[in-house]
């Protein structure tokens, strides 16, 4: 059996929690999903709607706010209780921080930034990317189970998931956390003022590289983002230069995202870029260099001034 580790906040289920479950799902082994939190009924509720055998509602007082140290207490008892062959995480930031420790804590081995799963000698082998995805690793994890899987965004399609005739069954689960062991204080989430975005969550964006030649461009690409209702995003040298904020970056030292669209304006299609956002289900380029590599992923690419077909874009798009 496989335990997928949803994601939520406030009560938002975290859209990239569905693609460890077309992973586990399509390896064929029976799957179960957890959420935590301190009410998690309408993300459990949402899950639920997956061809799963149940989704477990693991809530606490503790857990109401994220803490590594609540985390790892609730789910290493989780995991010894249901004794999954398999723990799949999405490689978030919140796992990134708390997931070695639960390894360490149960002593067992972990994969990070898996991309895909092979059949390998009765168990499964594990893709992930190496040096800046210029290269891929078959990993096969050694030791007892379970073995703690993170799948990096995108590399599952969200619209492949199996959703089950009728909901999964609902198992409320007592988390064992002893709040006086958790060392962290919380704060408030970080905040872009009054322009807050998870571009994780996006499912349009467009985003803007070197062909946008100056920061007095960016509204046309902000307003071929509003048209589309879409998010605006960069490669990195737009957010070093200043141009965007940071939290705007995809990339390999950005954020990765897999949106429905994701429409790039004037990006070369470097690597660095690439491993960022390859993932989205319909590319579309707009840059003059024929030869640029991002045309190589993009499943439509037009050739041309991006100062003349983008206003012919937001053009059409208001008709």
């Amino acid at each position: 059996m496989i335990l997928v580790i949803a994601e939520q906040r406030e009560g938002k289920l975290n859209r990239a929690s569905w693609e460890p479950i077309v992973a586990a799902q399509q390896s064929g082994q029976p799957v179960k999903v957890a959420v935590l939190g301190g009410q998690v009924g309408d993300a459990a509720a949402e899950l639920a709607g997956a061809s799963v055998t149940e989704v477990l509602q693991v809530e606490h007082g503790a857990l109401a706010a994220y803490t590594a140290d609540g985390f790892v207490q609730a789910l290493a008892a989780l995991i010894r209780a249901e004794q999954p062959s398999h723990v799949f995480f999405t490689h978030t930031y919140q796992t990134r921080d708390f997931a070695p420790r639960l390894a360490a804590a149960l002593d067992r081995a972990i994969i990070t930034d898996v991309v895909a799963v092979k059949p390998h000698d009765g168990g499964f082998a594990f893709a992930r990317p190496m040096f800046q995805a210029k290269l891929y690793a078959d990993l096969v994890a050694e030791g007892p189970a379970p073995h703690l899987v993170s799948f990096q965004v995108g590399a599952f399609k969200v619209d492949q998931v199996h959703r089950g005739s009728a909901p999964a069954p609902l198992r409320q689960v007592a988390a064992t956390v002893d709040p006086a062991s958790v060392r962290q204080k919380p704060e408030a989430p970080f905040r872009e003022a009054k322009q807050a975005v998870d571009l994780t969550q996006a499912e349009r964006i467009v985003s803007v590289g070197r062909g946008i030649k100056g920061p007095e461009h960016i509204p046309i690409a902000q307003d071929l983002a509003t048209a589309l209702s879409a998010e605006l995003a960069a490669s990195r040298p737009i957010c070093d230069a200043g141009w965007l904020p940071m939290e705007r970056q995809v990339g390999s030292s950005g954020q990765t995202v897999a949106p429905k669209l994701y429409l790039a304006l004037g990006i070369s299609g470097a690597i660095q870029h690439v491993v960022g956002m390859k993932g989205a289900r319909t590319i579309v380029a707009i840059n003059k260099d024929a030869e640029a590599p991002i045309f190589e992923i993009a499943d439509y690419g037009i050739t041309g001034d991006l100062f003349e077909i983008v206003p012919a874009i937001i053009s059409a798009l208001k008709e």
